[in-house]
C-alpha cells in the first residue's frame, strides 16, 4: 500500500509494479463481480496490462482472483476475494469503455469500439444516472460532426477545382450549378451544358470573360487568406473531430486529467493518466447505483415470468398467478440483498413467498371462477426469476476455454441455487397440496400462437435484461434477439425436433446474431453507442430457454420418492442445460479466431 500511495499522483506508465497491478487487478475484480466468465476477466486484465508493459498470469474463480504481475524488473502477486457474486451488465459494458479510454490515453489503439471519442466522453460523465443516454448523445454529436466534415471537404474540393480552372470555366460552372437548382417540374427549365457548346464567338462569352477576371482576382485574395490561416494552424494544431460533449466541463476531480488526456490521445506526447485518475473512474463505476428501483425490477420480473409461463404452455390464469408471485418475490429479493444477506437463504425465502402468492392469487380468482383452482402448475412459473442464467452459461463457456476450475465452480453455484429454489417450491406444494401435472393445451391457431410466442419471448427477455441491470437500449436489443431465437426454437420443437437440439440451435443463432450486431456497429452500419458486449446480449436472450419446469418436476418427484420419474425429468433438464452453452461456444468458434484456435 505504501508503494501505491507513493505513486498515487504519478503517471501510471511511470509508476511502480504495485500501482500498475492495483489497477489491473481491480478492473478484473469489477468485471468478475458483474457476473462475467473467467475468460473475459483475463481478457480485460490483459487489455489494461498491455499498454503498461506488464505481463499478467491470473487464476480466476467464481469469487476470487490470484494474479501475478511482472514488468520484467519486478514481480508482485495479488490475491483478492469477493464476498458474493451477482450480475450487472451495465458494469460489464462500462468496463469495456474504460479499457478503451485507458488504452487510447496511453498511446494505444482502442480494442472494443472503433470510435474512442465515445469512451472518452462516457468516462467523463460517469456521474450521470443513465450512461446509455450520455453515450447516445455523444454518438449523435459525432455523426453530426462527421457529416459536417464531409460537407466541408466537398466544399473545399469544389473550391480547389474551381480555382484550378481558367476564369471563364468558373463562371460557366456557376451557370451549371444554377441550372441544377431549377425546378424540374418546369418544362422551360433545362440544365445548361455550357462546356459542351462552342461559345468562343458569342457576345455573351466576351461579357462573361470580363466578369471572370474580377472573380479570379477575388479568388486569389481568398486563396491568400487560406494560406495565412493554414500557417497559423500549423503553429497551433487542433483536432477537428472533437465532440462538443467531450469538450463540456468535466467534474472537478477530472479537470486536470482531461487536459493531459486529450494530448495523450492526440499527440501521444503527454505524461498520460495518473494512478489516482484511473482509480477515481473505477470508483465511480463500482459505486454506481442500480438503474432500476426494487419496485420496477419486481415489475420486470413479473412480466418476464408471466411471459415464461405462456411459452411453457400456460394460459391467462397461470400467467396472472405467476405475475403476482414473481413480482413480489423479486421485489423482496432486491430488498434483502441490499442488507447483504446470504444468497441461499434469500433464494429459499423469496421462492416460498412467490409460490404462496401465486397460489393465493389463483385461490382468490377461484372464488369467482372455479376453473382457476385447477391450475396447479402456475406456481412453478412464479419461481423462475431466481434461475442463475449467467453462472450457467459462463460455466459452459469457461469449460470450452479449458478453464475447468472456474467452470465447475460456476456450475456448482448454479445447481445450489436451483436446489434451494426447487426445495422451497416443493415444500410449499406439499403444504398446500398442489399436484403440478403440466399446463392444459390452449388450442390456439398456429399463426396466432407463433405471433404470441414472439411477443411474449420479447417481453420475457426484456424483463430478464432489466433484472440484470441492463440499460434500456441494451434490453431492447437483447429482447429482439431473444424473440427471434426462442420463437424459432419452440416452432422447431413443435415440428418434431428434440428439445435438446432446439436449445442448441436457439443458442447458436443467438450467438451469431449478437456477433452480427456488434460487427455492424464496428463497420459503421449502426451507431457506435449500440456496441454492447456480446455476453450482455446472448445470456438474457437464452436464459428464457433454461428448463426450469424440468428441474422443478425432477425435485417434485424426488420428494415424492418417485425416483424413476425424477431421473427422467433430471436428464431431460441436463441435456438442455448442456446444449445452451455449447451453442453459444460454437457461435464464438465460428466468428472469433481467439476461440477457433488453441493458442
Amino acid at each position: 500500500m505504501e508503494d501505491i500511495e507513493r505513486d498515487w499522483d504519478k503517471p501510471i506508465a511511470e509508476a511502480g509494479i504495485a500501482a500498475k497491478a492495483s489497477v489491473i487487478v481491480r478492473v478484473g475484480l469489477l468485471d468478475l463481480s458483474a457476473g462475467t466468465g473467467s475468460f473475459r476477466v483475463r481478457e480485460m486484465m490483459h487489455r489494461i496490462a498491455y499498454p503498461l508493459g506488464v505481463h499478467v498470469r491470473a487464476d480466476v474463480n467464481l469469487t476470487d482472483i490470484e494474479a501475478a504481475c511482472t514488468d520484467g524488473k519486478d514481480r508482485i502477486t495479488e490475491v483478492i476475494d469477493l464476498p458474493s457474486t451477482g450480475v450487472n451488465t451495465e458494469r460489464i459494458w462500462l468496463l469495456e469503455h474504460f479499457a478503451d479510454w485507458f488504452s487510447v490515453n496511453l498511446g494505444e489503439e482502442s480494442m472494443y469500439h472503433v470510435q474512442p471519442e465515445v469512451s472518452q466522453g462516457l468516462m467523463q460523465h460517469l456521474d450521470a444516472k443513465d450512461a446509455s443516454q450520455v453515450s447516445a448523445d455523444l454518438s449523435k454529436q459525432l455523426r453530426k460532426e462527421e457529416k459536417e466534415e464531409k460537407e466541408e471537404a466537398r466544399e473545399e474540393a469544389r473550391e480547389e477545382r474551381v480555382a484550378s480552372r481558367p476564369g471563364q470555366d468558373a463562371v460557366l460552372d456557376a451557370l451549371e450549378d444554377a441550372s441544377r437548382h431549377s425546378d424540374p417540374g418546369d418544362p422551360r427549365a433545362h440544365q445548361l451544358r455550357v462546356h459542351e457548346d462552342d461559345w468562343s464567338q458569342s457576345a455573351m462569352t466576351q461579357s462573361l470573360a470580363a466578369r471572370a477576371a474580377d472573380e479570379q482576382a477575388r479568388e486569389a485574395e481568398r486563396e491568400a487568406g487560406r494560406t495565412a490561416g493554414a500557417a497559423e494552424s500549423a503553429v497551433k494544431p487542433s483536432r477537428r473531430r472533437k465532440s462538443k460533449l467531450a469538450d463540456s466541463k468535466p467534474p472537478k476531480e477530472y479537470a486536470e486529467h482531461f487536459a493531459d488526456g486529450s494530448s495523450a490521445a492526440n499527440g501521444r506526447g503527454s505524461r498520460g493518466i495518473t494512478v489516482r485518475q484511473a482509480h477515481h473512474r473505477l470508483d465511480m463505476i463500482e459505486h454506481r447505483k442500480p438503474l432500476y428501483s426494487p419496485a420496477f425490477a419486481g415489475l420486470a420480473s413479473a412480466i418476464a415470468c408471466a411471459s415464461f409461463v405462456f411459452l411453457l404452455g400456460g394460459g391467462p390464469y397461470d400467467m396472472i398467478g405467476a405475475f403476482f408471485g414473481a413480482g413480489l418475490g423479486h421485489w423482496l429479493r432486491r430488498r434483502l440483498f441490499k442488507h447483504h444477506l446470504n444468497q441461499f437463504f434469500v433464494t429459499f425465502v423469496c421462492v416460498a413467498l412467490a409460490a404462496l402468492v401465486c397460489t393465493g392469487t389463483l385461490r382468490l380468482i377461484g372464488l369467482f371462477d372455479p376453473i382457476a383452482l385447477q391450475h396447479d402448475t402456475a406456481y412453478i412459473g412464479a419461481m423462475l426469476f431466481v434461475i442463475p442464467g449467467f453462472p450457467l452459461i459462463t460455466s459452459g463457456l469457461d469449460m470450452a476455454k479449458i478453464d475447468f476450475p472456474s467452470g465447475i465452480q460456476r456450475l456448482t453455484y448454479f445447481l445450489c441455487i436451483v436446489l434451494m429454489a426447487t426445495l422451497a417450491g416443493w415444500m410449499v406444494a406439499s403444504i398446500v397440496h398442489l399436484n403440478p401435472t403440466g399446463f392444459e393445451p390452449l388450442g390456439l391457431n398456429v399463426w396466432v400462437n407463433g405471433a404470441l410466442r414472439f411477443v411474449f419471448a420479447f417481453l420475457g427477455v426484456w424483463g430478464f435484461s432489466v433484472m440484470f441491470n441492463s440499460p434500456q437500449r441494451m434490453c431492447l436489443v437483447a429482447a429482439i434477439i431473444g424473440a427471434i431465437t426462442d420463437t424459432l426454437r419452440l416452432e422447431l420443437v413443435d415440428h418434431g425436433v428434440p428439445a435438446e437440439a432446439g436449445a442448441f440451435i436457439g443458442a447458436l443463432l443467438a450467438g451469431l446474431l449478437a456477433t452480427a450486431w456488434r460487427s455492424s456497429v464496428r463497420k459503421g452500419w449502426l451507431a457506435p453507442h449500440f456496441g454492447y458486449p456480446r455476453i450482455c446480449l446472448t445470456v438474457p436472450s437464452i436464459v428464457i430457454m433454461v428448463p426450469g419446469l424440468y428441474m422443478y418436476q425432477a425435485m417434485f418427484h424426488l420428494g415424492s420418492f418417485d425416483t424413476l420419474t425424477a431421473l427422467d425429468w433430471a436428464f431431460k433438464a441436463f441435456m438442455v442445460i448442456v446444449c445452451l452453452p455449447i451453442g453459444l461456444a460454437m457461435a464464438r468458434v465460428i466468428t472469433d479466431k481467439s476461440w477457433r484456435y488453441d493458442i
